[in-house]
């Protein structure tokens, strides 16, 4: 693949990513997607056309080019999600290197994503939010275990933390503020407040915890076991124990806890603007998907409560 490309188009790819890093704060597995993505696409380009591809070739190309890797992309299996995204990725490494050599990158900018449909967030009711709170403590056989299960669920539920979130606190996050300061995807920082119940959930852990977290601000919050950072999996798998016994969905996992977060702060009233910054989205139009769960949940009691003749 590097052979077909020029050397000052990898180069320019390694600025691009580069300034997707430090100045966008894109995460590190965004840059290594985006590279695959832009190298896979610059690879076909040259298997099409026969030619090495550098700025020139690329300043070159043609809206026939890119239907012919779209449909070199629909002929692998590219799922139409896959393809939107190798294709923004495609998109933003054009526009920036446009800017940069003055030529006209509309044939690739112009190029239509394909449709599809977006998945909708899976939240769980409220109810069924604290009962699962309530099991996940009941499957540990220590007191420290099960109190340690309960806090990290309740954070989830009550700050809308990503589950990489919780587990990245440390002992010197403990005793838990009013508002903690987390770092999210890509480094971007939020302000999250943190509710007495997820403080009081917490604090109940660090007591019973055999562990000296309070001695050791260094070392992870949340402890498995043998002393080491707690595995994500392992409370996963207290979720899916509670999913089961509660007789819920396969999508009420701990992601499923952050979604309810949103939703419900929603259906309370809340802004809209004010839920993307708790949560940390870099774009409204990600958040702005709890709208579309809470009007399906209005139809739904809708379809089901309204008084057919």
């Amino acid at each position: 693949m590097s052979l077909a490309l020029s050397p000052a188009l990898r180069d320019a790819i390694g600025n691009w990513l580069d300034r997707l890093a430090a100045l966008d704060g894109a995460a590190a597995n965004t840059v290594k997607a985006y590279r695959t993505d832009v190298t896979e696409f610059l690879a076909f380009l040259a298997g099409h056309t026969g030619e090495s591809i550098g700025p020139a070739r690329l300043a070159r190309i043609t809206q026939s080019d890119m239907r012919a890797w779209m449909a070199h992309e629909r002929g692998h299996g590219t799922a139409s999600r896959s393809l939107a995204r190798k294709l923004s990725a495609v998109r933003s490494f054009t526009r920036w290197l446009a800017e940069r050599d003055g030529f006209d990158p509309t044939a690739i900018l112009a190029t239509r994503a394909p449709k599809f449909q977006r998945k909708l967030p899976r939240p769980l009711s409220e109810t069924a939010a604290r009962e699962v709170i309530d099991l996940v403590g009941s499957f540990a056989r220590a007191d420290w275990v099960a109190a340690r299960d309960i806090a990290v669920v309740t954070l989830l539920y009550g700050c809308g933390l990503r589950i990489s979130e919780a587990l990245g606190l440390t002992g010197a996050d403990h005793p838990l503020p009013e508002t903690l300061r987390i770092s999210g995807k890509g480094g971007k920082e939020r302000i999250v407040p943190v509710l007495p119940a997820a403080r009081k959930a917490v604090a109940h852990y660090v007591d019973l915890c055999p562990m000296a977290i309070a001695d050791e601000p260094d070392k992870a919050l949340f402890r498995g076991a043998r002393g080491g950072a707690l595995n994500p999996r392992l409370i996963a798998g207290v979720m899916e124990k509670a999913r089961a016994g509660l007789g819920l969905p396969a999508t009420a996992t701990p992601h499923a806890m952050r979604h309810s977060f949103a939703t419900h702060l929603l259906a309370a009233g809340g802004d809209l603007r004010a839920i993307q910054q708790l949560l940390g989205h870099a774009s409204l139009s990600t958040t702005q998907a709890y709208t579309a769960v809470d009007s399906t949940r209005l139809m739904e009691i809708y379809e089901e409560a309204h008084p057919r003749a």
